[in-house]
């Protein structure tokens, strides 16, 4: 039976040619982690010190430990699980190989050999200026040389991300020792057809005695199937009466079921491969219509509309996030309502704890191929490594029925034609070739059970714009760039996969993140944390087309940016699922953060939820209470995503700033399930002018309309009252009290609270459950309480 050993302990790190500078290395892991535990660098989250590292990027690393490789079997192999990412591996001298992909593994066969292992990595700015220097300049987003290597390109800097480029071994390593053969590599394609789940397991095997006659056996559901192997290749098939079916969180549950494929030599059994799969079936309906070109996602013959969030890698050192960390992040998506995660192409393909994670959570999976906002070559030595990594993880990552998109990129067709690529590149290769040649051929071949797209956003065809908001998937970016929030509500796209607006993260985090500054909206340190191009003007522009900007003072600055962020993606969110099933999809750039830095994130660098990440948690909620103003003039939205009819009352109350109530209605509605019902608000309940505003409150719910900006809402000075309460604050409204927030981790760094902006009409109350507050106290809840005030 193959038996494998980890080789995670032992290992040193140093640079070439020098013992002088030995540290322990953990593996796995990568050279920043190693000097910062060992005290060489410092941390590079905090302050300005990005830049005090940016050396260990340009260096070249050697990884050393000694290694035995005698076993009683016939053959021993050397296995990196991943490698990042130029790397020469040699034993006592010896070249075994080497690397230049990230996102691939590498096996080396070391059968009895014994000595002092050395892996060395070459500095990828390196491999990446050498490819560029071969193969020619091509245009991208940013400067740094990130297309020319296979490897997480937001290493490199992103306008959310250091600047920190990694090298070392970021995945397991260990030997296996075998004899007579082993599985080399298990393909298997799951379907549901007429009740029936189909599982059929295409197995490779590798062997040491090409005569030995072998045997696979597998068994799921209780079902068990054999077949031959003939030569090194092998089918085997099962069919699993009336399988349970997973569904997507919220429309179901998401029972798994354990496969086990053995490899035997007669009755000996000699390799085995587990999985865990789903059955379910997926269809990307891109027929066209009335309105265009769709994309709906369709699972088990249910149309979704998918409450998505983008996902960038949560650390930009991988190898630090955990299992445990996978599912916590992933487990405040799932909390927050969302029901599909977008891994993008900037980043890498996760491990399996990550699509673990999102299978047991029902949260669908649309996987980029790691390709973004860049000009890629497609030539060699790029072209074989691309086809590798696609063949590699598509198989890999198949058993997972979470997975249920492969995308060839991030915005690389839309750059083609509106970023001046076209031109400059002068007929040279680009990424075409993968995107609408080889990528698909690949999905086609290993994995047509799942739809493949060229990219996000791509129309469809260059007959029409990529970013055509009627066809196909749109990014909306000229938004956040160069207007204001309210545009959003100009176009009903098919499928929004990308849109969001900054705000900084939570108070607790700048203040670990940038010890001892003073904060202001810029500071240096905060500057440094802000990668956008023009990010704070951009802040101030968006937030002074609502508030007049809060000038030197860092609080209000910080709440109202928090504020304009929420409020900013409500809009959209709330306009485009009212037009569902004409719009089926949002995207939100972005879930996470991968260091503390003013972003897109709904949750910081930290982990700290901020105020849209609560916001999300009502505007991807099942029901959805929203007043439009459309063409026939103010509606009311009642957006049903569950299964059940919704059908009740809704109360409508047209108020003045002053608490007043001028007029009052009520009306009935009727939502089927997976629909939206349109309710018309009489005109003489429509608020005349920026005095005035409507309520509606029906099930629980409420939906709020404004028809002015806040600068020009004469609001009254907000009054309240603050009780402590049993895990929490109730904070009682004497007046109008428009975006109350708590701000959790003013009271202590580990507290959290269990909701966010919250407005209160005069005599309203609301309890805010805090955890994580050891000695609470009214006077100091107070202090951290935050809400609109009256412009100056």
């Amino acid at each position: 039976m193959l038996e494998a050993t980890p080789l995670g302990e032992g290992w040193i790190l140093r640079t070439p040619g020098s013992t002088a500078a030995e540290v322990p290395a953990a593996v796995p892991g990568c050279v920043h982690t190693d000097l910062l535990a060992a005290g060489v660098i410092p941390d590079p989250f905090l302050g300005r010190n990005e830049t005090e590292v940016a050396w260990v990027g340009r260096r070249d690393w050697t990884y050393e430990r000694d290694l035995h490789a005698a076993s009683g079997h016939e053959q021993t192999d050397l296995v990196f699980d991943g490698l990042d990412t130029v790397a020469e591996i040699r034993l006592d001298g010896r070249l075994l190989g080497r690397t230049r992909n990230m996102h691939r593994s590498h096996r080396f066969d070391v059968t009895g050999l014994s000595g002092r292992l050395s892996v060395r990595f070459a500095s990828a700015y390196a491999e990446a200026e050498a490819v560029r220097g071969k193969l020619g300049e091509r245009p991208a987003a940013y400067a740094e040389p990130f297309q020319y290597v296979r490897k997480m390109a937001c290493s490199f800097g992103w306008d959310w991300g250091p600047t920190l480029v990694t090298a070392g071994i970021w995945r397991p390593v260990r030997l296996e020792h075998w004899s007579t053969a082993r599985i080399a590599r298990v393909r298997p394609l799951v379907t549901v057809e007429q009740g029936v789940g189909r599982v059929e397991l295409a197995v490779d095997v590798e062997r040491t005695r090409v005569e030995a006659p072998l045997t696979i056996e597998a068994t799921v559901g209780g079902v068990r199937a054999r077949a031959s192997i003939d030569g090194t290749q092998g089918v085997v098939r099962l069919e699993v009466p009336s399988p349970r079916l997973w569904w997507p969180r919220g429309y179901g549950e998401q029972p798994l079921y354990d496969v086990e494929l053995r490899l035997l030599h007669g009755d000996e059994p000699l390799d085995v491969w587990r999985r865990r799969i789903g059955f379910r079936s997926v269809e990307l309906d891109r027929s066209a219509d009335e309105h265009g070109t769709g994309f709906t996602f369709v699972v088990n013959g249910e149309r979704l509309f998918a409450r998505g969030v983008n996902w960038i890698p949560d650390d930009v050192f991988p190898s630090r996030v955990t299992r445990a960390r996978y599912r916590e992040r992933l487990g405040q998506a799932a909390d927050a309502g969302v029901d599909l995660v977008r891994v993008w192409g900037g980043g890498i393909y996760e491990s399996e704890d990550f699509y673990d994670a999102c299978d047991e959570l029902g949260l669908l999976v649309w996987q980029d191929f790691p390709f973004a906002c860049a000009a890629y070559p497609e030539e060699q030595p790029l072209r074989g490594e691309v086809e590798a990594e696609a063949r590699e993880n598509v198989v890999r990552l198949m058993p997972h029925p979470s997975l249920v998109l492969w995308n060839g990129n991030n915005e690389n067709l839309w750059g083609f034609r509106d970023w001046g690529w076209e031109r400059r590149l002068a007929g040279e290769s680009w990424g075409e070739g993968y995107y609408l040649g080889l990528l698909p051929r690949v999905v086609a071949e290993l994995d047509p059970t799942r739809p493949y797209a060229a990219g996000s956003p791509w129309s469809g065809s260059w007959e029409r714009h990529p970013n055509d908001p009627a066809h196909g998937t749109h990014h909306s970016w000229e938004v956040w760039n160069r207007e204001d929030y309210a545009e959003y509500r100009a176009d009903v796209p098919r499928f929004m996969a990308e849109f969001g607006w900054q705000a900084p993260p939570a108070y607790a985090t700048l203040r670990r993140a940038l010890p001892g500054e003073e904060l202001a909206a810029d500071s240096p340190g905060m500057l440094h944390h802000q990668k956008a191009d023009d990010g704070n003007g951009k802040l101030r522009r968006g937030l002074e087309r609502h508030f007049a900007f809060p000038q030197g003072d860092f609080d209000r600055w910080h709440y109202l940016t928090q504020v304009n962020q929420a409020r900013a993606v409500a809009t959209g969110i709330e306009h485009w699922r009212s037009h569902w099933p004409v719009c089926a999809g949002t995207v939100l750039w972005q879930l996470n953060d991968c260091w503390p830095v003013t972003s897109w994130a709904a949750i910081d660098g930290d982990g700290r939820e901020k105020p849209l990440y609560h916001e999300l948690r009502r505007l991807y909620a099942d029901r959805l209470l929203t007043l439009q103003v459309q063409e026939r003039g103010l509606v009311l939205a009642a957006v049903n995503q569950g299964a059940e009819v919704w059908a009740g009352a809704v109360r409508l109350r047209r108020m003045s700033v002053e608490g007043v109530v001028i007029g009052e209605g009520r009306s009935r509605f009727t939502a089927e399930g997976r629909t939206v019902a349109l309710v018309g608000v009489d005109r003489d309940l429509e608020p005349a002018g920026p005095k005035e505003f409507l309520v509606a409150d029906a099930d629980g719910l409420r939906a709020l309309h404004f028809p002015a900006p806040d600068r020009e809402i004469p609001y009254p000075r907000p009054e309240f009252e603050v009780q402590i309460v049993p895990d929490g604050v109730r904070v009682t409204a004497l007046t109008l009290v428009r975006d109350l927030l708590l701000q959790a981790d003013r009271l202590d760094p580990g507290a959290r609270a269990d909701r966010g902006l919250v407005t209160l009409l005069p005599g309203e109350e609301v309890t805010i459950g805090v955890r994580g507050w050891e000695t609470p106290d009214p006077e100091t809840a107070r202090s951290a309480l935050y809400c609109v005030e009256p412009s100056r």
